[in-house]
């Protein structure tokens, strides 16, 4: 993996251009970083094989896929310990609710960003996939009211 701060200028433009719309044509990085197209693709290419691009997605808009809602849970287990936590990770992340997943320091174990239809499955998600589980020993759930989403800083 390449360190953000080993990338130069025109690799920090065209990972910043990438982030901000991945569909973005070959044609069109080139010219607002100002190179040739080659040179992007190849640059392009490069930055894939070194591992930057973790992959490209879609940003879905939740309620016309059925997502009333979205909150974070915070999950705190009744030891800290690698069983517990691979055993938790390994059930949370197979849960079709589960948008991300957070292994925290302090006073809880894991953050999950959830999507549910309403509050009824919130409630649903909360005291039957979590506190169902014998490894959890609290949650803590937050309702999200918004949420945007930023690409990495340029620290160059």
């Amino acid at each position: 993996m390449v360190s953000f701060s080993l990338l130069d200028r025109t690799d920090r433009a065209i990972v910043g251009l990438l982030q901000d719309n991945a569909r973005l044509s070959n044609k069109e990085i080139a010219a607002q970083v100002g190179v040739a197209q080659s040179t992007c693709s190849e640059r392009i290419r490069r930055l894939e094989a070194a591992g930057v691009f973790q992959g490209f997605h879609a940003e879905i808009d939740p309620g016309v896929v059925g997502v009333g809602l979205q909150a974070m849970i915070a999950v705190r287990l009744h030891r800290h310990e690698t069983t517990q936590v691979a055993r938790f990770r390994k059930y949370a992340e197979q849960l079709p609710e589960v948008v991300a997943f957070y292994h925290m320091a302090g006073s809880n174990d894991f953050l999950v960003h959830v999507v549910v239809r309403d509050s009824d499955h919130l409630r649903d998600i909360a005291m039957g996939a979590f506190t169902a589980q014998p490894e959890v020993a609290h949650i803590e759930t937050s309702i999200i009211f918004e949420h945007t989403r930023f690409g990495l800083p340029d620290y160059g």
